[in-house]
C-alpha cells in the first residue's frame, strides 16, 4: 500500500480512522464508515485537503455519483465528517469547503407488499435457510448487520435477545410461531444460525447479496423490494395491530421515539382513510331513502261509493 502524501485526503482518512471519534462508534457503524471512507481514499486520496473547494467537491467527488443517489449522500456525509476532523482536530483547514452543498434525498427503503411476502413464502419453504433469514427479519426486525451473525444460543429460550450493532440498543422480543417453525426445521450445523454454502458465517455484504438473490428467485422484479424492507414491514404490521410507539421502539431498537411514531402516524392515516370512505358510503345510503319523499304527505284517493 502506497504511503499517503502529507495533508492529503488519504492521510486525513488514515488519521480519522485511527482517532477517538471513529473508536467511539458502534460496531455496525464502524463497518459502514470504514467502507465509505476507504472508497473515498481509493478515489480521491491523492487530492490535497487544502485544495478542496465547494466547486471541486461537487464536480470531482459528487458528480460521478449522480446516478447513485444513496452513495452520493453517504459520501457527502462522510466527507463532512473528515472535513470537520481536518478543521477542528488537525487544523488543516480554517473553513468548511462543503458548506452550502445540498445533500439531496435518497429513496427511503419501503416495506414489502403482501403479494411480495406471499411470493417469498411460496418459493422458500420452511426448512430452507432463505426462509429462516426471512422469518428472523420480519418477526424480530433484525437488520442485515445483526441477522447474519445470529447464534442458536440467542434463540434457545422462549425469547430472543440481541444488541443492535448500529445503535448499541439492547432488544428483547418473544419468538413468533412462524419463526419458531423455521428454526425447528433448520439443521444446527454451526454456532451461527445462517451460514454460507461452505458452512461459514456470512459477512454483512455477503448476506445482503445472498438475500437479494433469494428475492430475485421468487420472481419479484421490483428492485425496491430489498431485505431491509422486512424490518419496515414489521414496524408497519405492529402499528396496524395497534401497538404503541413505545412498543415499536422497544422491538426495533430505535434510539428516539420519533422514529417509531412514524409507523403509528402512517397506521393512523390508513385507518383514517378507511373510516372516511365507510362514513361516506353510509352518508350516500342515507341520502337516498327507500321511500321517495314525493309520495309523503299526499292525500289518499277517496273511494267512490257505489250507488
Amino acid at each position: 500500500m502506497e504511503k499517503d502524501a502529507p495533508r492529503s485526503i488519504g492521510a486525513l482518512v488514515t488519521s480519522y480512522l485511527s482517532g477517538d471519534g471513529f473508536a467511539s462508534l458502534g460496531r455496525g457503524s464502524k463497518s459502514g464508515y470504514r467502507n465509505r471512507m476507504d472508497q473515498i481514499r481509493r478515489d480521491h486520496g491523492h487530492r490535497a485537503v487544502a485544495g478542496l473547494t465547494k466547486e471541486r467537491i461537487e464536480e470531482k467527488i459528487l458528480r460521478p455519483l449522480s446516478n447513485k443517489p444513496g452513495a452520493k449522500i453517504d459520501t457527502l456525509k462522510k466527507l463532512r465528517i473528515l472535513i470537520r476532523h481536518a478543521k477542528d482536530d488537525l487544523k488543516w483547514l480554517s473553513v468548511d469547503p462543503s458548506e452550502g452543498i445540498k445533500r439531496g434525498r435518497s429513496k427511503e427503503i419501503r416495506a414489502w407488499t403482501d403479494a411480495e411476502i406471499v411470493a417469498f413464502e411460496q418459493r422458500w419453504e420452511i426448512g430452507t435457510k432463505q426462509r429462516t433469514a426471512f422469518e428472523l427479519m420480519i418477526n424480530v426486525g433484525t437488520a442485515r448487520a445483526d441477522v447474519h451473525l445470529t447464534t442458536w444460543t440467542q434463540l434457545d429460550d422462549e425469547g430472543f435477545e440481541y444488541t443492535r450493532r448500529k445503535t448499541g440498543v439492547p432488544v428483547a422480543v418473544a419468538v413468533a410461531q412462524s419463526l419458531k417453525a423455521a428454526l425447528d426445521a433448520l439443521p444446527r450445523k454451526h454456532v451461527c444460525v445462517l451460514t454460507t454454502e461452505y458452512g461459514k458465517p456470512f459477512t454483512v455484504d455477503g448476506f445482503s447479496g445472498w438475500m437479494r438473490d433469494a428475492i430475485k428467485e421468487t420472481g419479484i422484479v421490483d428492485l425496491a423490494c430489498r431485505p431491509h424492507g422486512l424490518r419496515k414491514t414489521l414496524g408497519r404490521r405492529m402499528a396496524d395491530a395497534g401497538c404503541t410507539a413505545h412498543e415499536i421502539m422497544a422491538v426495533l431498537g430505535h434510539l428516539t421515539l420519533a422514529e417509531a411514531e412514524r409507523y403509528t402516524r402512517e397506521a393512523d392515516r390508513r385507518r383514517g382513510g378507511r373510516r372516511a370512505i365507510l362514513k361516506l358510503e353510509d352518508h350516500k345510503a342515507n341520502r337516498f331513502p327507500q321511500t321517495l319523499s314525493e309520495s309523503l304527505g299526499k292525500p289518499t284517493k277517496k273511494r267512490r261509493r257505489s250507488m
